[in-house]
């Protein structure tokens, strides 16, 4: 396993996140796998001992229990890890105020989030969604107290849009507050528009993005093919399902996206999945793509994406058939930066 540096911060990560949406029996997140305790540690286990050091989670994941679950299972190799988790939908309290990123509602998130992972901070603590009924000064104030405090070592967000993590930042240095040190996005080859301008602002600012859903909710599995029957198990099973609707494909998009998937790992001797992530460890910014499994079968086949080196041709091949569109202003400043000789 190789470490990147989470964007300009110290804080040194694995390539490969596993993400822990899946360890929960119970709730609307059963729909991801609903992955028991004790498969669950199977696969923490196993992931530490592979080199995995960097854990997500958030309190939402059908209300604390993927937290709970990760907590027990890592309580006592906590000093080895490192642990993320995110604010902004329940933070456990069961009150009025429990949701959204008020002072309070921030405050007994943590407290709760901390109780249920069984540690005494938080490694990275991320805004999970912007929520415009709060002063942002007030958000950030907070994270900051809670840093300041020890509960919480880094901080960041998720799912902001550029504006809003450029405001974020904007009133952290104004105010003297703590920065964003990561950005976790639904980044993958069936979603670039992150390219557009979040990847550029988190380059240029220094924050490292980890990728959330980079094979789209299993679509970038190759399981899923142009003509063939669709499973009769997975997270994709019909529109209704709750991985289509937090990451959404146009399926035949994707379906040419997955051909072409195929052909390099097979020049590679790789798979689909491996292509896929690869790919997203050559962007810029990037620190860690997070991958959620069922299986320890499916985490071995992950792992082995970093280990893969795609040959400049097969980036460019990748490239153009999952390119984003280009809405204005960008495919106006597009034809400017090619005309004078840049890259978009």
């Amino acid at each position: 396993m190789r470490y990147r540096y989470l964007g300009k911060s110290g804080l040194r990560v694995s390539e490969i996140c596993l993400g822990t949406m899946t360890f929960t029996p119970k709730g609307m997140f059963t729909d991801y796998g609903g992955t028991s305790l004790s498969e669950s540690k199977k696969i923490v286990d196993f992931a530490i001992d592979m080199g995995i050091n960097l854990f997500d989670t958030a309190d939402s994941y059908s209300d604390g229990a993927s937290e709970e679950t990760l907590g027990k299972i890592l309580r006592n190799k906590r000093n080895d890890v490192l642990i993320c988790t995110k604010i902004r939908f329940n933070n456990g309290s069961g009150k009025i105020s429990a949701v959204g990123l008020s002072r309070q509602s921030i405050i007994e998130g943590c407290n709760n989030s901390l109780k249920r992972l069984g540690t005494d901070y938080i490694d990275i603590y991320l805004l999970h969604a912007f929520d415009q009924t709060v002063p942002l000064e007030e958000t950030l104030q907070t994270m900051d107290d809670l840093v300041k405090q020890g509960k919480v070592r880094y901080i960041g967000c998720s799912n902001f849009a550029a504006w809003e993590i450029m405001k974020t930042l904007c009133i952290s240095e104004k105010l003297g507050l703590e920065k964003l040190t990561t950005y976790q996005a639904y980044y993958s080859l069936a979603s670039r528009e992150v390219e557009l301008e979040i990847l550029p602002l988190c380059e240029e600012q220094g924050l490292g993005i980890t990728c959330w859903s980079p094979l789209s909710g299993g679509f970038f599995t190759g399981k899923y093919r142009r003509g063939r029957t669709m499973p009769e198990s997975g997270r994709r099973i019909d529109i209704e399902n709750v991985t289509n609707i937090f990451a959404p494909v146009e399926n035949e998009k994707g379906f040419d996206i997955i051909e072409v998937l195929d052909t390099i790992a097979q020049k590679h001797n790789a798979t689909i999945p491996q292509v896929a992530l690869a790919y997203l460890l050559t962007r810029p910014a990037v620190s860690s793509v997070v991958v959620g499994a069922k299986k320890i079968s499916h985490l071995e086949d992950n792992i082995g994406a970093p280990d893969l080196s795609l040959e400049k041709k097969d980036t460019e091949i990748i490239d153009n058939v999952s390119k984003p569109s280009y809405p204005y202003p960008h495919w106006f400043k597009k034809k400017i930066w090619e005309k004078d000789g840049l890259k978009v």
